[in-house]
C-alpha cells in the first residue's frame, strides 16, 4: 500500500509538473500574441496602401507622413518587382492612437498588418522618424525582416541626439506642426521649388512629392505630435540579424548623421553611406541613393543589380489606403 502511495504522488507530482510547463508555454504564447496584436487592442484600424507586386517591402514613413509618404519615400528607391505596402503610423491619416504609442507597439501593429496581408518575410524601409518601429521590428521580429534599410534616421545616438524642436531645419516645421497651418504648409510647397532648381528634375519631383504628402498637415498632427516627444534609448542592436543599410547627409539638420553612424556602428555588418551634402531629404543625391539601396538588396539576394532592369522606376497613380480593421 505504502508503494503504491508513492506511485500515486508520483504521478500526481508529474501531472502538476505537466500542468505548470503547459501553462507556462501557453502563457508564453499568449503573450507573444498579445504582443503582436497590442496595437490593435480595441477596434484600431491600420491604414495602408499597396503599390505593386513581387517581392513584399514595407515602407515606414518619417514624422508628418503617413501611408501616401511611404508610397512616395520608395518611388525611385527601388524599382519595379516589389509589392510595396506603406503603412500610416499611428496618429497618422485614418490610424488612431493607442494607448501605447511607443516604437515596439508600432512594430507589433506592422507585423499584425504583415500577418494579416499573409506576408511572411519583407524588406524593411524606415525613413527617419519611421526608423524606430523599424529597427524595433528587426528585434522583435527577425524572422519578419529579410533587410533592413534605414534612411536619414532619427534614432537614438549617445551624444548628439538627433535634433527634434531644437534644430534650424525643424523650428520652423514643428511651428506649422503646432499650428495645424494646412495653408502655410501649402505657401511653403509653392516656394520651396525656387530652392531646389539646381536639383535634378527627377529629384525636384521626388521633393515635391514628400512635400505634397504631409498635406493636409493637419490630419498627420497628432502623429507628428508623438514623433516630437519620442522615447529614443540605447536598443541591444548588436542583436539585429538581418542585412542593414544605413543613409545619411553631413548637412541634415535634423542631426541624423550620429544616430546613423551609431546605427552602423553597433548592428552586426552594417553598411553606412553618408553624403556630404543633400539634407534630410538627400536633395541631389536621389540616382545614387537608388543604386545603393539596389546594391545593396542585390547582395541580400533580394533583387537584381542596378542597371539590370530591376531599377527602372514606377510610379503608380497612388491608391486609396485601405483600413485594416486588426482583430484584438
Amino acid at each position: 500500500m505504502a508503494a503504491m502511495g508513492r506511485i500515486g504522488w508520483t504521478l500526481s507530482a508529474v501531472f502538476i509538473a505537466a500542468a505548470v510547463v503547459g501553462g507556462m508555454v501557453f502563457l508564453s504564447y499568449s503573450n507573444d500574441i498579445d504582443r503582436a496584436r497590442s496595437a490593435v487592442a480595441n477596434g484600431a484600424r491600420i491604414e495602408y496602401a499597396e503599390r505593386g507586386d513581387g517581392i513584399p517591402l514595407l515602407s515606414i514613413h518619417g514624422a508628418g507622413g503617413g501611408w501616401d509618404q511611404g508610397l512616395t519615400n520608395v518611388a525611385d528607391l527601388v524599382g519595379s518587382g516589389f509589392r510595396v505596402v506603406a503603412p500610416s503610423r499611428f496618429g497618422y491619416l485614418g490610424t488612431p492612437i493607442p494607448a501605447d504609442t511607443s516604437p515596439a507597439a508600432q512594430a507589433d501593429a506592422h507585423v499584425a498588418l504583415l500577418s494579416e496581408l499573409e506576408i511572411d518575410k519583407a524588406v524593411v524601409v524606415g525613413v527617419s522618424a519611421g526608423a524606430r518601429s523599424a529597427i524595433e521590428l528587426a528585434l522583435r521580429y527577425p524572422d519578419k525582416v529579410s533587410a533592413l534599410v534605414l534612411i536619414v534616421p532619427g534614432t537614438y545616438a549617445p551624444e548628439s541626439p538627433v535634433m527634434l524642436e531644437g534644430s534650424r531645419g525643424s523650428t520652423f516645421a514643428f511651428w506649422l506642426v503646432n499650428t495645424g497651418a494646412d495653408f502655410a504648409w501649402w505657401a511653403t510647397e509653392k516656394i520651396a521649388p525656387s530652392v531646389l532648381e539646381r536639383a535634378s528634375a527627377q529629384d525636384r519631383n521626388r521633393v515635391m512629392a514628400t512635400i505634397r504628402s504631409v498635406e493636409p498637415l493637419s490630419r498627420r498632427f497628432p502623429g507628428i505630435n508623438i514623433d516630437s516627444a519620442p522615447d529614443l534609448r540605447r536598443l541591444p542592436l548588436e542583436k539585429i540579424a538581418a542585412p542593414t543599410l544605413v543613409v545619411s547627409a553631413q548637412d541634415d539638420l535634423f542631426n541624423t548623421l550620429p544616430a546613423a553612424q551609431f546605427a552602423a556602428r553597433s548592428i552586426p555588418g552594417a553598411k553606412l553611406v553618408v553624403y556630404d551634402t543633400g539634407g534630410h531629404l538627400l536633395v541631389g543625391q536621389g540616382g545614387k541613393a537608388k543604386k545603393v539601396v539596389s546594391d545593396f538588396l542585390a547582395q541580400t539576394g533580394t533583387m537584381q543589380p542596378f542597371g539590370s532592369g530591376a531599377g527602372n522606376s514606377v510610379r503608380p497613380t497612388a491608391p486609396a489606403p485601405t483600413a485594416l480593421l486588426t482583430r484584438s
